[in-house]
């Protein structure tokens, strides 16, 4: 083990104090860039719709809450602030580092910047990063995924399941990262039935209007592709999901989730009879794997990638209806070899 010391409670108190200001946005004018190295461990900071987002957020959480469960450190978790910068976001970052946690892993592309910042101050802590795989740093991993090679089996799912023969695509945000769950999506739909039709919308064009956080923009785009006749949605948009899977439970029609196993979901527990199934990223695996790599003292660095091979992305088998169509899981089941085995090239744009 590489923890080996106990922080004072002064110690304990000056970091809650610290974090707490983080955490709010505050500017700090220390240049103190020491590390306070202990028996701390991993430490989480979450992207656009924090902690209870039932998706992306939930699922790094999971992960941190493994770790602390087995190497029985002490761990941190923290929420964005509304209309932050990069500068709030890269502090919160290096106040993690001063306290001695490692590794810190900042949940979404949005921490690319803050996380470049901070691993070039503190190259003695490992930082990783979520769906970012820009960082070139000795301490840096990026935590990436084959998001076009679940969604294309969420595609085949849509297009086995739809009777209307259309489909509908709500992604949070219009950008090159949702664009990869919308490419293989259509793919997936076009090779299994050129005959159904896909409607995608995307919320907003950033991240800042709310395309990952608002259930309310999530359902009125669902409610739209509904009334032009889609019995089958997929949403790639966070908490805002959740907007879809209750639009599509109240029109008896099939969401798919994202990320998370969403039928598991506890928050949409009301609704699962309509989430025919997941598009799923181990995020948790990932962010236990990096913090399992540092206490083993050979931190994961450069880019970490998870696809279909390797089972950090797939689908969800949760709901009955869904496992047990055999005529469907054959379906998967071949397009799944044929995307492991290459045959099929899976278009991430």
């Amino acid at each position: 083990m590489r923890r080996i010391s106990r922080i004072t409670v002064a110690g304990a108190a000056t970091a809650s104090l610290a974090l707490a200001l983080a955490a709010c946005g505050g500017t700090s004018t220390s240049s103190d860039s020491s590390e306070s190295k202990g028996d701390k461990g991993l430490a989480i900071a979450y992207d656009v719709g924090g902690k209870g987002d039932q998706s992306f957020n939930d699922a790094a959480f999971a992960g941190l809450e493994q770790a602390k469960k087995e190497f029985a450190y002490e761990t941190a978790d923290i929420e964005p602030t509304d209309g932050e910068t990069d500068a709030d976001k890269q502090q919160r970052l290096e106040s993690l580092a001063k306290q001695g946690y490692d590794p810190i892993v900042g949940v979404g592309y949005a921490y690319a910047a803050a996380v470049k910042g901070a691993a070039e101050k503190f190259p003695d802590t490992t930082f990783g990063i979520v769906d970012d795989s820009t960082i070139e740093a000795k301490n840096v991993a990026d935590l990436v995924f084959s998001e076009e090679e679940a969604s294309y089996l969420a595609g085949v799912a849509a297009a086995k399941s739809t009777k209307t023969k259309v489909v509908g695509f709500v992604g949070g945000v219009d950008n090159p990262l949702i664009h990869k769950f919308q490419a293989g999506y259509e793919q997936g739909v076009k090779d299994t039935d050129p005959k159904v039709k896909v409607i995608p919308q995307y919320l907003t064009q950033t991240a800042e209007e709310g395309g990952f956080s608002s259930p309310d923009k999530g359902k009125t785009a669902a409610e739209g592709q509904i009334e032009k006749k889609a019995d089958v949605v997929y949403a790639a948009a966070g908490l805002s999901g959740q907007g879809v899977i209750e639009a599509a439970a109240a029109n008896k029609v099939w969401a798919i989730g994202v990320d998370s196993d969403q039928y598991q979901q506890e928050a949409l527990a009301k609704y699962k009879d309509s989430i025919l199934t997941s598009a799923m990223k181990d995020v948790a695996k990932a962010v236990y794997n990096l913090a399992k790599s540092v206490e083993e003292g050979k931190p994961e660095t450069g880019i970490v990638r998870g696809d279909l091979k390797s089972g950090e992305v797939s689908l969800s088998n949760s709901n009955p209806k869904f496992a047990d169509d055999t005529a469907l899981q054959e379906a998967l089941n071949t397009a799944k070899e044929k995307i492991v085995s290459g045959e099929i090239k899976v278009k991430s744009s």
